[in-house]
């Protein structure tokens, strides 16, 4: 009878805790988080498995984040938590560290950012004539945003919003209202209305008067 060769249990031990360097389980991808009132706190994830356990730093735009001079970022094991983020000051490219005794291993750049919308000037915006029977462009100008924004026009006040026609049409591009062939019923007050899809925001523009002249009228 042959003997059979059996792996002494104290190998498979030392196997089974064997030290090694970290390893990602999951790095931070690219974001959009959308600012709105009531967030104050994002996540951006990171994790790694070492033996022993790794410990974690982060990088935002090449620069290493210094949490004890910086109290928006901290960590929470070893993803990166930032209070009252600010889509300027923490929007960037964002890359986690994991170390350890045997090794340390950098993830991929994950790009952050926010969506916003600020608000129009109030400055109160010129008149624009127009004789009757021409074509005429108002311009919106829109605030200062990021994320995907849904333009609309309100004319004189009223409740609902312009409706587009044979003769008006409102570019999701630039937010600016054409009407052609403009008719004396077409005088009055127009306001661009922006909104952030992302963070429901909306805002409003000054108003725009437009004057209609008659023909014959210089």
């Amino acid at each position: 009878m042959h003997n059979v060769l059996r792996e002494p249990p104290w190998k498979l031990i030392i196997i089974g805790n064997a030290r090694h360097g970290p390893v990602f389980t999951q790095e931070p991808s690219d974001s959009i988080f959308p600012m709105s009132s009531g967030d104050k706190l994002v996540f951006i994830n990171c994790k790694a498995k070492g033996n022993p356990p790794p410990h974690y730093r982060w990088k935002v735009d090449g620069r290493a984040i210094d949490s004890s001079s910086d109290q928006s970022y901290s960590l929470v094991e070893g993803n990166l938590l930032i209070s009252n983020p600010h889509f300027i000051n923490h929007g960037g490219v964002y890359q986690c560290i994991a170390t350890n005794a045997f090794g340390t291993i950098v993830s991929r750049e994950a790009k952050v950012q926010f969506a916003f919308l600020q608000n129009f000037s109030q400055k109160p915006r010129n008149t624009v004539t127009v004789r009757e029977g021409q074509a005429v462009v108002l311009l919106c100008g829109p605030p200062p945003h990021y994320g995907e924004i849904k333009y609309s026009w309100v004319f004189n006040g009223n409740r609902n919003f312009l409706q587009q026609d044979a003769r008006r049409f409102i570019s999701q591009r630039t937010g600016n209202l054409y009407v052609a062939k403009v008719e004396a019923l077409d005088a009055g007050n127009y306001t661009c209305v922006v909104r952030n899809m992302m963070t429901n925001a909306t805002v409003f523009s000054s108003p725009t008067p437009v004057v209609v002249r008659g023909d014959g009228k210089p």
